[in-house]
């Protein structure tokens, strides 16, 4: 039994660890704050990594199924706090820019976006195109 109680302990420990490392992670580097909407019209807010390519800023999404990802399909009109600046943007999935911009994250985000990606993939990932609102 105490052998059992043991195993069960250490199993809960590494848990604690592997999701503890993945809150550093997700939370290191730049984290920008979106904004969508829900069915209900409430703001949602999420806190994700952001890179920028050809003048734009870029999300991604780690699969189609992310509620704040659905959001953002269904009303495409976003919030964006990035630093201490807030816009709107248009977003825009962008499916065939998956492996430049999944590149990009690696490149900026490095052991962080290294170690996340080893847990949840990133052949799913969905990059997402902020075009500002005038």
């Amino acid at each position: 039994m105490k052998m059992v109680l043991k195993i069960l302990g250490g199993i809960v420990v590494l848990l604690l660890l592997v999701v503890g490392i993945e809150r550093v992670a997700s939370e290191s580097g730049e984290v920008v704050v979106l904004q969508t909407v829900d069915a209900q019209g409430q703001a949602q807010e999420t806190r994700l990594w952001v890179v920028d390519h050809n003048g734009s800023a870029w999300l991604r999404s780690g699969s189609s199924q992310s509620g704040w990802y659905q959001r953002l399909v269904a009303v495409p009109e976003v919030q964006v706090t990035r630093g201490d600046n807030t816009f709107t943007a248009l977003a825009e999935p962008q499916v065939d820019q998956r492996a430049l911009i999944n590149g990009k994250m690696a490149e900026k985000y490095g052991w962080a976006d290294s170690y996340i990606s080893m847990l949840f993939g990133r052949e799913d990932a969905i990059p997402i195109v902020l075009y500002l609102s005038p």
